[in-house]
């Protein structure tokens, strides 16, 4: 298909390329203005049409299930710092509900590049394919692919299938997936691009990956037969390129971010040198012990600091080059290094990884009892070429490691295999296993934590004749509505308890309210600071992926202007955001304070809980809950680990003296600990939903639908379903 390509206009190009594999048809149609203002871009839009596109029948491996790939107004302008990011969106086979995954490199700036805000395919083909978007020559084709299982040799055959027929390496930019993703419900879809300035056989240039990890969106991809897309396109040229309303009053204020960017990070959390590793060694502080370890059982050692991002950054990493996964950025925190593989079909080969970022040097680190980097950047590597989640399956192997501990698995309910807490061998093994779906235990663990807690609780009861285990089993299978956590330990951060719960809908992810680190700080010393929190800081990063911002220039970049800021927020970084302001305002022609910038944001976050409510239905704040394993010690001796620190607890709570506490048994300290902190995350849950104009049950109420808009886009379906939930 030949298309006319539109020009640039404040960052969108009011075009969406709509593809279906099932007839072959393809269409551009113009973007509603009235949709594109309303939803901005990016998540929202995604969102939106996802929406649309869905109906009571609709399942994640139904034809009619639209994967959707949506960057945002403000992605791939390489004049403001961390641009880079696009959305993935569909139904997520791995929680039932709409999935969402952000990632970083160069796909989403070209597929804007190419003529599109939006890129979304429905049906399923008949045969392996590539989808070929050629924004040189201006066509969309749908190609033959080989069957190649393993993404980096699928990389090395679209680089040279483009470059053979005179395409520059700078104009193409793809994203993959690997038979892994068809062997799970949690394939991830990696983003390949050019990084012109790393080294290869002493050759400067090659291609790195970014991914799009959580909830299992790669599967789907794979599902639809779709091997590879493929975007070529050039970068715009001119003077006011992207046809900005005032080109320079955004240029400045990239300036001014990345003036601070490369003025403060050097002085602070060093990710131009450790990379998201280096906030091992904060979560790893024994006065927070929030690093998971062994299933998330404790949160502190002092090994952590052999897989730290200083020793990463001093051992493994290579820092010639810039480390940007999008031009522009002055932060450079994409890191990575060479090793030479020990398992599978390039046992012996030296590889190059990008990574480990902090979730899987501490899923597969710390969370498994390892503690050898190179075992984590080997997991690394073998998950971004099967295409599967790094944290889906490192907190699966952590699950099973426990149920060994406990004795509810044995190795004659897995077939010979034995998961035991440092074994990086068998952590390894059983990466290839599920990745290849070799044995029933593999394939089991393939689908998830939710269906491989009734697995083992079956085997237990098979093999033992006692009482179903399943109860026990929930305590420590680390999920929310069936995503496992990302690696934070959460016993001593109510706020992110809440969030993992509650704030985030996709399931236990950071990206919407990562509040632990500032929560640690003390940014939040009531329940309705908490509650507010809950609300303010996902407005700020789920508005991020909306406008196609990479979070870490805003989040792990404390300008100190910020401490400045009276009558504010300090730690949500105030003038920074007022930078991030001036961008938005200077794109997209308006003059809106970065709050009211990001109060848009409350408009998809209902338009998600609605999504939801429509699954959930009257058992919708049922699922906004945590494991207890989140909350604080399950046992006795898991009490007793940190014994000071809870008895000091259980003394502010019962309002009795440390003498008092110590003469108490244990088992009673602990049930009064946890029923408090479960007490507390109920109160906090339920202020949360008062402050999003949401109900008891978490549904949201039909005046708030209609105070931020979102009322007039939804069908009568939907909106009968809500009235009925708020009867």
């Amino acid at each position: 298909m030949q298309y006319m390509k539109s020009n640039l206009l404040r960052g969108y190009a009011n075009r969406i390329l709509s593809i279906d594999l099932g007839t072959g048809a393809m269409e551009v149609n113009d973007l509603d203005p009235k949709v594109r203002d309303y939803f901005i871009g990016g998540r929202a839009l995604g969102l939106y049409l996802l929406y649309k596109r869905l109906t009571p029948e609709t399942k994640p491996y139904s034809p009619g299930n639209p994967l959707i790939f949506s960057p945002g107004p403000l992605a791939g302008i390489p004049q403001f710092p961390g641009t880079s990011k696009c959305m993935a969106v569909s139904l997520s086979p791995h929680t039932g509900i709409p999935g969402l995954s952000n990632f970083g490199g160069h796909f989403g700036a070209h597929i804007k590049y190419a003529g599109f805000d939006v890129i979304e395919i429905t049906g399923k083909s008949g045969k392996d394919i590539f989808i070929l978007v050629d924004g040189i020559k201006n066509s969309v084709d749908i190609l033959d692919a080989p069957h190649i299982d393993h993404v980096f040799a699928l990389e090395k055959y679209v680089t040279e299938k483009f470059t053979g027929a005179g395409y520059d390496k700078k104009t193409i930019a793809y994203v993959t997936t690997g038979k892994g993703a068809a062997n799970t419900t949690y394939g991830c879809i990696n983003s390949h691009y050019y990084d012109p300035t790393k080294e290869t056989d002493g050759v400067k240039g090659m291609f790195r990956t970014k991914q799009a990890g959580r909830t299992g969106l790669g599967s789907v991809m794979i599902d639809k037969r779709i091997r590879a897309i493929i975007v070529l396109a050039e970068f715009p040229k001119g003077e006011n390129p992207f046809a900005a309303a005032d080109w320079e009053r955004a240029k400045k204020a990239g300036t001014k971010l990345s003036k601070v960017v490369r003025e403060v990070d050097p002085k602070s959390l060093k990710m131009y040198r450790k990379g998201s590793a280096g906030l091992i060694s904060f979560m790893n502080k024994e006065n927070y012990s929030s690093l998971p370890i062994k299933n998330y059982q404790i949160g502190s050692d002092p090994k952590a600091e052999l897989t730290s991002g200083k020793f990463y950054a001093e051992n493994l990493f290579v820092h010639k080059g810039m480390d940007g996964c999008f031009p522009g950025c002055s932060l450079r925190c994409t890191k990575g290094g060479w090793f030479t593989i020990s398992t599978g079909e390039r046992k012996g080969e030296k590889v190059w990884v990008d990574g480990p970022e902090y979730e899987t040097a501490a899923g597969f680190g710390s969370n498994l009892g390892i503690w050898n980097a190179e075992a984590i950047m080997e997991a690394n590597w073998h998950c971004d070429d099967f295409g599967i989640d790094t944290i889906t399956v490192s907190v699966i192997i952590a699950f099973l490691m426990e149920c060994f501990q406990r004795g509810y698995l044995t190795e004659e309910d897995t077939g010979g295999l034995e998961l035991t807490w440092g074994d990086e061998k068998g952590m390894l093994s059983f990466i290839h296993q599920i990745a290849n779906g070799e044995t029933e235990f593999a394939r089991e663990a393939g689908k998830g934590l939710p269906s491989l807690v009734t697995w083992v609780s079956d085997r237990y009861v098979r093999r033992t004749g006692r009482a179903n285990p399943r109860d026990e089993l929930a305590k420590f299978a680390m999920h929310t509505k069936g995503l496992p956590f990302s690696l934070y330990r959460t016993h001593r951060s109510l706020s992110m308890q809440a969030s993992y719960a509650a704030a985030s809908d996709i399931g236990a992810h950071h990206a919407a309210a990562w509040l632990i680190k500032v929560d640690l700080l003390g940014a939040f010393p009531t329940l309705g600071d908490r509650a507010r929190a809950l609300v303010t800081y996902p407005r700020v990063r789920l508005g991020n992926d909306n406008l196609g911002l990479c979070k870490l220039p805003w989040v792990d970049v404390f300008n100190p202007e910020s401490e400045k800021v009276k009558d504010k927020d300090k730690y949500i970084n105030p003038a920074s955001q007022e930078m991030y302001a001036e961008f938005y305002n200077g794109m997209l022609g308006t003059n809106l304070t970065w709050e009211k910038i990001y109060e848009q944001t409350d408009r998809d976050i209902n338009l998600q809980r609605v999504m939801n409510a429509m699954v959930f239905g009257k058992g919708t704040g049922t699922h906004d809950w945590v494991p207890d394993r989140a909350i604080g010690p399950i046992d006795d001796d898991l009490y007793n680990v940190e014994k000071d620190f809870h008895d000091g607890e259980v003394g502010k709570i019962m309002g009795i003296s440390a003498e008092e506490v110590q003469k108490m048994e244990t088992g009673k300290k602990r049930g009064i600990l946890m029923g408090y902190r479960k007490d507390q995350l109920r109160k906090l849950i339920q202020a949360y939903y008062a402050e999003r104009g949401w109900n008891s049950i978490g549904v949201p109420k039909v005046e708030t639908l209609k105070q931020v808009g979102l009322w007039d886009y939804l069908n009568k379906e939907t909106k009968t379903k809500i009235i009925e939930l708020n009867g």
